[in-house]
């Protein structure tokens, strides 16, 4: 859409309506040193079709994994994406929405939210779940807050092998209310069982754990569901992998309270980080404690099936010292992906994707164990689709000699204190030519 500025008469007549002689007596407020003084260094007005010639110049410097052989992970994840989702979010009902802030005459949208949160239900054999948050990251947060609210305690305990991106946002989220977060060690690739154990008494409110978790490592949840629930009133916080969650044990069977994660993996491209949703469930009797919404089901007047938000904690509807979070939105658009694609693939589809993507990185990765120099980081822990490998050349280095090649060999761990260690991502879009070529690249490289 075209930038259309107001005209210069336009600009007179709201200046009058405010009451003021010009622009600068509009600002004179703002201290003189802070004004802009001249002229913006921009270059000269470009016609639309000079402006899309310099985007699409700019663009074409980019690698995408559509185009790379990409073993990018670390959060985000290249699964195939059906022509269908595409085709289907981006129809103008759909693609122009923002939020059903009309609940009874979005029933549309209200809809495929409702099957949204029964297919995260099935997924994790939850009770209840949410239209969905901003991110995984902001979930994880949201479910420490949501804990607290339960049983009033305001220590929270994360894992060294939660994602370091994660505990970011948590920190951000919680240092305002005052929640204290423990950081429990790590042994081997896992969560140390031992370590925990002995941080565990009554003033713990919440422990999280992420499974796979950040080194893609598949930690003991049964082990941790006796260590953290020895504590009744202590709250198990599972953050998972969605695609996962079709071959390994669903949440509920671990008994965990709050299970969260991030969805872009079901239908959502990478999109260089963004867009993402979150995705938040849990134990029925928690769910007036819920950040964010929930769509229900019902029947009108005249015995039709109806959707209404049953619902609405959040400040835009109730008072805001009684919601129970300040997000405005669901990411709709991004959920809508989520269900179109969990409803192509069905549960068969899920399964087949989820044993391809294990089987395929566990190739890779025996393949890569082979080279000289090359070794498993946490040879004895199981991994589902992401795995580390120490390297015999800084990890960075491995990376740029790979990129002319039209191959991105993973993620550099030396980002989170890792030296020499490279994070690799397989999914089931993978063939054996593009394992067998990633294998060979870092052969000759490395020269081993």
């Amino acid at each position: 859409m075209p930038y259309i500025p107001t005209t210069e008469a336009q600009r007179r007549e709201m200046l009058t309506a405010i009451g003021v002689q010009n622009f600068d007596e509009l600002i004179k407020a703002i201290p003189e040193k802070l004004r802009l003084q001249g002229r913006l260094h921009v270059s000269e007005a470009l016609s639309e079709l000079e402006i899309t010639r310099s985007i699409v110049e700019k663009t074409c410097h980019n690698m995408c994994a559509q185009t790379a052989n990409s073993f990018l992970g670390a959060g985000l994840y290249d699964h195939f994406i059906p022509a269908a989702v595409d085709t289907i979010v981006s129809r103008p009902e759909f693609f122009t929405a923002y939020t059903p802030y009309q609940a009874e005459v979005s029933q549309g949208t209200l809809q495929f939210i409702y099957e949204f949160q029964t297919m995260i239900c099935e997924l994790t054999g939850m009770e209840v779940a949410n239209a969905s948050m901003y991110d995984g990251a902001s979930a994880i947060a949201e479910a420490i807050l949501m804990a607290v609210r339960k049983n009033k305690l305001m220590k929270a305990i994360l894992p060294a092998t939660l994602n370091p991106e994660y505990v970011k946002v948590i920190k951000t989220y919680t240092e305002g209310i005052g929640v204290e977060l423990i950081t429990a060690p790590s042994q081997d690739g896992l969560i140390d069982l031992i370590a925990l154990e002995a941080m565990m008494d009554g003033t713990i409110g919440s422990v999280i754990v992420q499974t796979p978790n950040f080194y893609g490592n598949i930690e003991d949840v049964f082990a941790l569901d006796t260590i953290i629930h020895a504590n009744p009133k202590t709250l198990f916080i599972a953050a998972v992998d969605p695609i996962a969650l079709a071959i390994l044990n669903a949440p509920s069977e671990y008994h965990a309270d709050i299970v969260v994660g991030e969805g872009q993996a079901l239908g959502n491209s990478m999109y260089m980080g963004g867009p993402l949703f979150g995705f938040f469930a849990s134990k029925l009797d928690m769910a007036r404690q819920m950040p964010g919404r929930i769509v229900g089901g019902t029947l009108d007047k005249e015995g039709n099936r109806a959707y209404a938000l049953t619902l609405q904690a959040r400040e835009q509807h109730i008072r805001r010292e009684k919601a129970t979070s300040n997000i405005c939105s669901n990411e709709s658009l991004c959920t809508l992906a989520a269900t179109v694609y969990m409803s192509l693939m069905g549960r068969e589809g899920m399964v087949e994707i989820a044993t391809q993507s294990a089987q395929k990185a566990h190739y890779l990765a025996t393949e890569i164990d082979k080279l000289e120099g090359f070794s498993l980081a946490y040879p004895a822990a199981c991994f589902f689709k992401e795995f580390v490998v120490n390297t015999p050349l800084p990890a960075d280095k491995i990376i740029q000699l790979l990129l002319p090649r039209a191959i991105y060999p993973g993620v550099d761990m030396k980002r989170w204190g890792f030296d020499n260690q490279l994070m690799i991502a397989v999914t089931e879009k993978k063939s054996r030519k593009d394992l067998n070529e990633l294998v060979s690249a870092l052969k000759e490289v490395c020269h081993v």
